[in-house]
């Protein structure tokens, strides 16, 4: 059975803020990239982070809300191993496979810190993001290969679209960084470089797989 023949390929991102949805656009690539030309999907941001709960409650808040074949679940790993994020994701979502029917396939997506890590690689994005495309200020773009290192991915991309923006005074003062890092994430339109690092290699694969899984269990 060929993905052509689906029907429409319905995907869900639940994250911890609303900052995560930085994500949209870049998994939004990923999919793109594993699917033939021509298939029809849709990506939908889960708003569940203003209710209270646990990653559990998030999940069926977002199964209910926004009905989907593949959650995206999202959590940074931070100072924790990736394997430790895996199982916390499992086991949310084990607790709430056992009181639904819908046949979701979820994918992990962890960052080895910050998904701000996977923004800093497009000098002429941030340019163009931080409202200066034409700027000529030197901005100190870490090496692609040391990205994962990072202490505060998050920190480094705020300074550097600060830095870009050519602003000084009162109307630096008035730049709004995340909302400098949500155009980033609509700017860039290839994430390849990326795939260098493991984090996103994995999470490419998982993608990958998870669309397999679909042209096996999907009817026509």
């Amino acid at each position: 059975m060929s993905v052509r023949n689906l029907r429409v390929i319905r995907f869900t991102l639940v994250t911890d803020g609303t900052s995560d949805a930085v994500l949209l656009p870049l998994l939004t690539w990923i999919v793109k990239q594993s699917l033939p030309t021509g298939s029809t999907f849709q990506m939908e941001h889960a708003r569940t982070h203003s209710r209270p709960g646990n990653l559990s409650d998030k999940i069926k808040l977002a199964l209910q809300d926004y009905p989907c074949d593949v959650l995206f679940i999202h959590r940074d790993a931070e100072r924790e191993p990736a394997q430790k994020r895996i199982g916390e994701i499992s086991d949310a979502w084990s607790n709430v496979a056992e009181s639904t029917d819908q046949p979701v396939v979820t994918v992990p997506v962890i960052p080895v810190r910050m998904q701000e890590a996977w923004f800093l690689f497009d000098e002429n994005a941030l340019r163009t993001a931080a409202g200066n495309p034409n700027g000529k200020v030197l901005l100190d773009l870490p090496s692609l290969r040391d990205v994962e290192s990072l202490p505060d991915p998050k920190h480094v991309l705020y300074s550097l679209l600060k830095q870009a923006s050519g602003l000084q005074g009162r109307r630096l003062k008035k730049f709004h960084e995340p909302q400098a890092a949500h155009r980033l994430a609509e700017v860039i339109i290839d994430f390849s470089p990326n795939k260098s690092l493991s984090a996103f290699h994995d999470l490419c694969d998982r993608v990958e797989n998870a669309i397999k899984h679909l042209r096996l269990t999907m009817p026509h």
